[in-house]
């Protein structure tokens, strides 16, 4: 089973608009909401790829609620922990032009003893799972440490760890060496102090961390795909050309895809190219953290895995 942890859920709505300006007044077109926070969308994507999926994190209120009965639609399990306050809800708005903004709320505080329950349960998940996701940002009362508690708690369960987050909780969750960590370029220039400016660059930061005892490393480059950095060595990834409709999530479905890959026994170089078409299927829809297993099925072979070293 792969366990997904959103410590910060959120009702992600999306927002279609011919036109944005700030100070204006603009009118919706079409508007649609999900179980959001990286971890939810790890989680469907996860679960449309045929994996047994458990989501687990914080949530509060009447959002709170309302995230429960979206995943329970989209056919995931969960198992959150009920705190005070209301979950957040995050905006993103399209225009016609392709053109993403977005509003991220800040989300519930949590207490000690919201914790130790949240410990409780995750413990109990561990116990079933052998990976598990941790994604996103801490809601107020979780410092950075607790991912390297978690992260700790899993390997001491057996489970294959893969940790996406950024700032200060990346930087503090790598000291419990997760299995694997997935920045993107400005987030791994932030980790290692240095200069992305292309591929080599990328590829030498993720050296670095690999050295450093993080057994795969993949570092995602946007539209010109993603490298990867494990024991069997550096691998560039080139994703399928196809039509980009919303680039919300591609990320956490990489993610998404690498769990369903570690789930799956798949060599490195399967696992990235897998990774890019699942991403590549995602920005192919509206909806964040989502694709059609039609066009997943037409891409999967689209893209192209190259051994660097």
């Amino acid at each position: 089973m792969i366990t997904t942890v959103t410590l910060n859920v959120a009702v992600d709505k999306l927002y279609l608009v011919d036109e944005f300006h700030v100070g204006g007044v603009t009118r919706v077109k079409e508007c649609s909401a999900t179980a959001g926070g990286k971890g939810l969308n790890v989680a469907r994507v996860a679960s449309l790829l045929g994996e047994d999926v458990l989501a687990a994190g914080f949530v509060g209120g009447h959002s709170g609620g309302y995230v429960e009965e979206l995943l329970k639609a989209d056919g995931v399990k969960s198992s959150f922990v009920h705190v005070k306050g209301e979950s957040r809800t995050c905006i993103n708005i399209i225009d016609r032009g392709g053109k993403s903004t977005e509003f991220l709320e800040p989300g519930v505080t949590v207490t000690e003893k919201d914790k130790n329950r949240f410990l409780e349960e995750y413990t109990q998940a561990v116990q079933k799972s052998s990976v598990i996701a941790l994604s996103g940002s801490m809601p107020r009362g979780c410092g950075p440490e607790f991912y390297s508690e978690l992260i700790q708690l899993a390997k001491e369960g057996g489970c294959r760890v893969i940790l996406d987050t950024s700032g200060e909780n990346l930087k503090q969750g790598i000291k419990a060496m997760p299995t694997m960590i997935k920045p993107n370029q400005d987030e791994i220039a932030a980790l290692t102090g240095a200069n992305i400016k292309d591929r080599d660059d990328a590829v030498r930061a993720a050296e670095k961390l690999y050295d450093g005892g993080i057994p795969y490393v993949v570092v995602s480059l946007g539209k010109h795909g993603a490298v990867l950095v494990c024991r069997e060595g550096a691998f560039e990834g080139t994703p399928p050309d196809v039509k980009v409709v919303n680039t919300v999530g591609c990320g956490d479905s990489m993610v998404a895809a690498f769990a369903a890959g570690f789930e799956r026994g798949y060599p490195p170089e399967q696992a990235l190219q897998f990774a890019l078409a699942v991403s590549s299927a995602n920005a192919m829809c509206r909806q964040t953290g989502f694709f059609h297993p039609t066009d997943l099925n037409e891409i999967l072979s689209a893209g192209k895995v190259t051994k660097l070293a």
